[in-house]
């Protein structure tokens, strides 16, 4: 089975590239599988210091893979969502998301739950479980903590696409910068993060996501049935087999 996410280190950083090309890094079992075992690696590891999630595409992430979500359905799946994020916010190493093209529905709540992220300035991001008889419940762990109540409206229930300034502007991202320049405001902020001491660093980290990481142990249980649920909806199968049937024809 060819390998969807991986892993390397160095100098400190454990590098985690998402790499499906077949979907566009959808959130297959296999892909989050993968992306979870090569976060517990990091964090076991005492070389490691930071954490960068990144895609070796030009998509980020499509969200969820329709294709094994009406086939297999999410029961698996929508759980591993709530752990992927889990595993991120409660990593001891600061993790930092590189965000450049596409980002969708799923694929937002690694952004939303990494601790700092960046994007390039033509990355888009949409929340599109609205228009196929979804809801963002797993993701909404995450995504919510980091945009207001107006924002999240307005982006949950729409499903219209935003750009990486906008993106900013609302808090589901640290810092854009134009598209040429995101690997050296990576390096920048991997150079500031590596300054702190790695004690400093776990505690720090701890401070920032205690709230975040009680409402994902209280709540992510309850938000994966539910997303299970409606994936599982005759809505949603609908949906999303008529939104395959036009990619097969397009």
């Amino acid at each position: 089975m060819t390998e969807l996410v991986h892993l390397s280190t160095a100098d400190g950083v454990a590098t985690i590239t998402l790499d499906s090309p077949h979907n566009k890094n959808a959130l297959s079992q296999q892909l989050t599988g993968e992306l979870l075992e090569h976060l517990e690696s990091a964090a076991a590891d005492d070389a490691v210091r930071v954490i960068v999630i990144r895609s070796a595409l030009d998509v980020f992430c499509s969200g969820a893979d329709m294709s094994e979500a009406t086939s297999v359905g999410m029961g698996v799946g929508a759980q591993r969502m709530v752990d992927v994020q889990r595993a991120i916010v409660a990593n001891p190493k600061p993790v930092i998301a590189r965000v450049a093209g596409p980002v969708r529905a799923g694929g937002i709540g690694i952004v939303a739950a990494a601790d700092i992220s960046v994007a390039g300035a033509s990355t888009t991001f949409a929340l599109t479980e609205v228009r196929l008889g979804l809801a963002a419940a797993t993701i909404s762990l995450t995504v919510l903590a980091r945009l207001n109540d107006r924002a999240a409206a307005y982006t949950f229930l729409t499903g219209n696409a935003f750009d990486g300034l906008e993106a900013a502007r609302l808090g589901l991202v640290t810092l854009t910068v134009k598209d040429d320049e995101l690997d050296t405001a990576l390096d920048s902020l991997l150079e500031s993060v590596l300054k702190g001491v790695p004690q400093g660093l776990r505690e720090t980290k701890k401070l920032l996501n205690r709230e975040l990481l009680a409402d994902i142990d209280a709540r992510g249980t309850e938000l994966a049935e539910l997303s299970a649920g409606l994936f599982g909806s005759p809505a949603a199968q609908e949906a999303m087999l008529a939104f395959l049937n036009r990619k097969k024809k397009s």
